[in-house]
């Protein structure tokens, strides 16, 4: 990392947790990603902000927000999101290390919870959360599928983990020792897979993360992510003679290949839960109405203004 743009003044003491938010060309969401940061009840954290070569006005919109916490890092090359991972691992300062990305929410207290949570079961290495899934510009549509125990999420290693990579806070021990590989599209799944049989993992039975739908999902993207995940999953199952792993593993592509192509076809977006939202609307509305009165104070224009 090169370039510096805003440093954290010093807090007395490091933080607790440090907060990867890698950006790429985000000015339509970025800002409501960073409001729901500083709306969070847990005050102890950094936020790492590692721009990846953005052609908008992502740094502009980030700059707006005074928050001594708040570190921008730009050096204006587009190096892609495992890296940029990397970076922040390293420059991460905290006991914890905690994933963002640029489009999505945090309910305010997803850091205090995480934590708690974390601070009381020091066997758990990387803890996730139910997520609320929503599309511009706000609209709850349902909720992911969740596993809890580390058994249920990784119960079919061939078929992936149902553990929301932006919802995870892991230990910055755990990320340094496993780091993320330049896998393309599948760096998270990649990660799960190489650490699960020597980690634990966990999924915290509450709603604490909104994570924002894409209107168009890319058949080609989904493509490259599923082989590059297959590959990963030979090779190491092959290294481990898990021939049925293997096997299963090419099953499972075949079939979430041949899903993606009949989702592309009729419109069909990523995988949710279509129950019951009464419980959670009352706080996700309010949670939209603390960002956006956050954001006129940091002279921002509201989300229904920045979106196409």
């Amino acid at each position: 990392m090169d370039t510096l743009v805003t440093a954290a003044s010093s807090m007395g003491t490091n933080p607790l947790v440090s907060i990867a938010l890698p950006s790429f060309n985000a000015e339509k969401t970025i800002g409501d990603a960073i409001a729901s940061i500083l709306l969070q009840t847990f005050e102890n954290w950094e936020l790492l902000l590692i721009d990846d070569g953005s052609k908008d006005r992502t740094l502009e919109i980030v700059k707006c927000f005074n928050d001594p916490r708040i570190r921008i890092f730009a050096d204006g090359m587009n190096k892609g999101l495992p890296t940029r991972l990397n970076e922040a691992i390293d420059l991460a300062s905290g006991k914890y290390f905690a994933r963002m990305d640029n489009d999505d929410i945090c309910f305010p207290d997803r850091l205090q919870k995480q934590v708690d949570h974390l601070e009381a079961h020091p066997e758990i290495d990387l803890l996730g959360t139910k997520a609320l899934a929503f599309v511009s510009p706000g609209k709850a549509t349902g909720f992911f599928p969740f596993r809890q125990t580390h058994e249920a999420i990784c119960s079919r290693p061939w078929n992936g983990f149902y553990l929301p990579h932006p919802t995870w806070m892991g230990k910055t021990a755990w990320f340094r020792k496993y780091r993320y590989r330049l896998v393309d599209r599948a760096e998270d799944q990649d990660l799960l897979l190489r650490s699960y049989s020597e980690s634990r993992f966990e999924c915290l039975n509450e709603v604490l993360f909104a994570y924002r739908l894409r209107t168009k999902v890319s058949l080609k993207i989904n493509k490259i992510a599923r082989r590059s995940l297959l590959t990963s999953q030979l090779n190491l199952f092959s290294s481990r003679s898990q021939w049925l792993f293997c096997a299963l593993s090419l099953i499972a592509y075949f079939v979430k290949s041949s899903m993606d192509s009949w989702n592309a076809l009729i419109g069909n977006g990523p995988k949710q839960i279509y129950s019951d939202l009464s419980k959670i609307m009352p706080e996700w509305e309010a949670l939209k109405s603390d960002i956006a009165h956050l954001q006129t104070r940091n002279l921002l224009p509201k989300e229904g203004n920045r979106k196409s």
